[in-house]
């Protein structure tokens, strides 16, 4: 079912430009919350259209390895299950912490975004900056739409990550002239 999503264009695979941010979001668009990661990634495409690429990607880790290859900032988003309340935001700055493993109890795969991160750490495929986004979820069962709480979350997350894309941009400096 990976390629039953309308957005295309957003979805792994899709050529990005290296001097733009690449968002990765994560998740499941029949699972309510879980799909809170792609949600953000496509209202981050549309508040910074032309300064971001936006990918979809269901969270299985070497797929994640190779959707960030030669990026410079990465923010992934994904819906997490800590304990916490519903709609609360966590960010983890992977290139200088470890990604708590137990974030992502709810994911379908052994080797999830955590290990993604922590084997990308060990053979040197990081990119240059990577931060990761949690948002916690409360309803993962079949179906879809966000709940209250983590539709909160997710406009949080997307404000936060704009605010990471700009400094980026600014420490950047001005962008070649695209052909």
């Amino acid at each position: 079912m990976r390629d039953a999503l309308p957005h295309a264009a957003h979805r792994a695979g899709v050529a990005f430009h290296p001097q733009r941010a690449l968002v990765i979001g994560v998740g499941n668009a029949y699972r309510r919350d879980d799909a809170a990661g792609l949600v953000a990634g496509r209202r981050l495409a549309a508040a910074a259209a032309g300064r971001v690429t936006v990918r979809e990607a269901s969270g299985e880790g070497a797929g994640l390895l190779d959707a960030w290859e030669g990026a410079g900032l990465v923010i992934l988003i994904d819906a997490v299950h800590s304990g916490a309340r519903a709609g609360t935001v966590r960010r983890v700055d992977a290139r200088a912490e470890a990604v708590p493993a137990g974030f992502f109890r709810y994911s379908t795969h052994a080797f999830g975004v955590a290990e993604a991160v922590e084997l990308g750490r060990a053979l040197g495929r990081l990119p240059d900056r990577l931060i990761v986004f949690g948002i916690e979820g409360k309803d993962f069962t079949a179906g879809v739409g966000l709940s209250p709480a983590v539709e909160r979350g997710v406009a949080r997350v997307v404000r936060r990550a704009l605010a990471e894309i700009d400094a980026d941009a600014a420490r950047r400096g001005p962008r070649p002239q695209e052909g």
